[in-house]
């Protein structure tokens, strides 16, 4: 009895694998929603549509991307954790992903288990720190002295997100406290410090790199571990700030966690051969990225260590669970 009973789950097994393997060779067959948690011009939001627009080309089907913003792009990680598992909606995000499982009480999902990786998309080596290019400040030592007799105001896109973390980690290097503005997104945030309500912010270069050109903000320094090539006499703020722990950023695309593997693994080797492509590859140097298609294994395995070193991170900067 007990030996039908594991011959007919063995062939039921078999089944199943067979079906998803047949659904993969005949994916996509319809349009593909890119879910992207932040603001049209953003840094992910650019690189989400340059890889989708290749995508689309290389598989034959259109990756559309699609704005859900709020909440630290928790809005969009939840459309992502509901949709079905099919392959037809999945997740872009960056690094701003990390700490959401330790700044909410409850989430109402786990990213570890109700995502399931498909790849790595690049790794950035640092973040500007920048203020209104009619800001007196001159240098990071210079506004490191202001914040150290001034009440400053900073400003990034929410409690918790990946620039917050950021600019906490550095202000505890640099032995100063700053007031935190939280925003709706990256360009709010850059609107309010052109407008004056806030004085600095810590961004993603893919973000900023027309108005550093265009002279409208400075950049006192670059939190990477050597300087940003688009821009190198950007001092580093490692050389500034002795013990300060230079301070990056990287994209992921992810799926529903029950998402079958055979799905995955297509969408891994059409992101990596679209990671590969001159186009894509242009835009991710440009923007001071490495292109880093890593496999599923290897995704998951780099997902779930940057998720603990972020929470280790969290408590290190004191910001506490709302």
């Amino acid at each position: 009895m007990l030996r039908t009973i594991s011959v007919s789950i063995a062939v039921l097994l078999a089944a199943v694998s067979m079906a998803q393997s047949q659904d993969a060779q005949h994916y996509p067959d319809r349009p593909v929603r890119v879910i992207v948690g932040y603001a049209a011009g953003s840094g992910p939001d650019i690189h989400a549509r340059t890889v989708a627009a290749q995508l689309s080309v290389d598989l034959g089907k259109n990756f559309f991307v699609e704005n859900r913003l709020g909440a630290n792009g928790t809005l969009a990680t939840r459309t992502v954790v509901t949709a079905d598992p099919d392959g037809y909606t999945i997740l872009f995000t960056s690094n701003g992903i990390a700490p959401t499982p330790f700044i909410y009480k409850s989430l109402g999902y786990d990213v570890l288990t109700d995502l399931k990786p498909i790849s790595t998309q690049g790794v950035l080596d640092g973040l500007f720190i920048l203020v209104d290019s009619k800001s007196e400040i001159k240098t990071l030592q210079q506004f490191i002295d202001h914040a150290k007799k001034e009440r400053v105001l900073y400003g990034s896109p929410g409690v918790g997100n990946g620039l917050h973390l950021a600019t906490e980690l550095f202000s505890k290097a640099a032995g100063i406290k700053m007031q935190h503005v939280p925003y709706k997104g990256t360009s709010e945030v850059m609107t309010g410090m052109l407008g004056g309500s806030i004085e600095v912010m810590f961004v993603t270069p893919p973000s900023v790199m027309g108005l550093l050109k265009d002279g409208r903000v400075r950049a006192l320094a670059f939190t990477g571990t050597k300087p940003f090539p688009a821009f190198p006499d950007v001092p580093l703020a490692k050389d500034i700030v002795p013990g300060f722990e230079p301070i990056g950023s990287w994209g992921i695309f992810l799926a529903p966690g029950k998402t079958p593997d055979a799905i995955v693994d297509k969408l891994n080797k059409a992101i990596q051969a679209a990671l590969k492509s001159p186009k894509v590859s242009e835009v991710m140097l440009r923007d001071g990225y490495i292109p880093d298609g890593r496999s599923p294994d290897e995704t998951a395995v780099f997902f779930r260590k940057e998720i603990a070193a972020t929470g280790d991170a969290v408590k290190a900067a004191g910001i506490e669970p709302q």
